[in-house]
């Protein structure tokens, strides 16, 4: 449709199993004459190419993904030029996750106006998720979008096992945000959830019931996203570093009230003023915890306690201590 003759598929080498999988595809592919060249006795030719990832997060940002292509570190770079001007090698590319190729071949056989009537009025078609943690029913599903939270976990996850009680759901990978018991109504598409406070990202779900504390899934999100970051911008790099720390504090119990409002300053820095995706969504986590869970936040620094019973705080000498040294 656009004219390019070549094609790369991305994949973390992490994944022997999906790497094995895409080259038996790719192989029976050109043995069936529907890759290669002249596909189909026509002039058209096509051929793809596996290139494997080191594994960083950051390169899920598209221009940072064709850095590592071209076997450059990946590093994202200012936008514009967007790839669809000036891509791989310079050459206008096409860059779309493997899942929203997947989705032409079915509306070109079945139409356009198909398509249209699956989803909301904004949101079309269906979406992959993955459904795990304290739920019976993990695994990939695919759902149409415009479902409500509450049928993804409690009519197609089976609920909460040992008749726990549902606390939130963070969606969205780990820059996605934690959405609470009282939006389990909530229609799972792109713009409710932005509303939210969260992401519809690459699918993931994972469900928390009463035995987790969103301080700390906050932190270990946090956590995971400043290992992540690639360094090129200050609002990330250090951004994400001093909000764990800040977390750190209020998880081990020497924060005080006035790490809070700092802590909301910093998320709204790197929120604003990271250079991509990753350091721009990295806030979320913590962001959607201290809009539904504020109150965690306060027990922790102001009690001293984890109402979940998960964090393991300082004695009090050492908060003392930790206190003086702080004035």
């Amino acid at each position: 449709a656009v004219g390019a003759n070549h094609g790369f598929i991305y994949v973390r080498a992490e994944y022997p199993l999906a790497i094995e999988r895409l080259k038996t595809a790719i192989k029976q592919a050109e043995k069936k004459g529907m890759l290669g060249r002249n596909i189909g006795g026509t002039t058209f030719s096509f051929d793809i190419e596996l290139r494997y990832g080191a594994g960083a997060f950051v390169t899920g940002e598209e221009t940072a993904l064709i850095a590592s292509v071209e076997g450059q570190r990946g590093l994202p770079r200012p936008r514009p030029p967007y790839p669809a001007e000036r891509g791989l090698w310079g050459k206008p590319t096409l860059i779309n996750n493997v899942e929203t190729f997947a989705n032409i071949p079915p509306i070109i056989r079945n139409g356009g106006d198909w398509f249209a009537s699956i989803g909301t009025e904004k949101s079309k078609g269906t979406k992959v998720l993955s459904l795990v943690g304290r739920i019976n029913s993990v695994g990939l599903i695919e759902v149409p979008l415009g479902i409500t939270l509450r049928e993804i976990i409690y009519d197609l996850g089976g609920g909460i096992p040992e008749g726990r009680k549902f606390k939130a759901v963070q969606t969205g990978g780990p820059s996605g945000g934690c959405i609470p018991e009282e939006h389990l109504d909530l229609p799972v598409d792109y713009e409710s959830l932005m509303q939210a406070g969260s992401i519809m990202g690459s699918g993931g779900m994972i469900v928390m019931d009463e035995t987790s504390c969103m301080v700390d899934v906050a932190k270990y999100f946090m956590d995971f996203c400043k290992s992540e970051a690639c360094g090129k911008c200050i609002p990330c790099r250090v951004g994400t570093v001093q909000m764990h720390h800040i977390l750190e504090k209020i998880t081990n119990g020497t924060a005080t009230t006035a790490d809070l409002p700092m802590l909301e300053e910093l998320c709204d820095l790197a929120k604003h003023a990271s250079l991509c995706g990753l350091g721009q969504s990295a806030p979320n986590p913590v962001l959607s915890t201290l809009r539904y869970f504020r109150d965690e936040y306060i027990t922790h620094i102001e009690e001293r306690r984890c109402p979940a019973g998960v964090c393991k705080f300082k004695d009090a000498g050492s908060f003392r201590e930790a206190v003086e040294v702080k004035r």
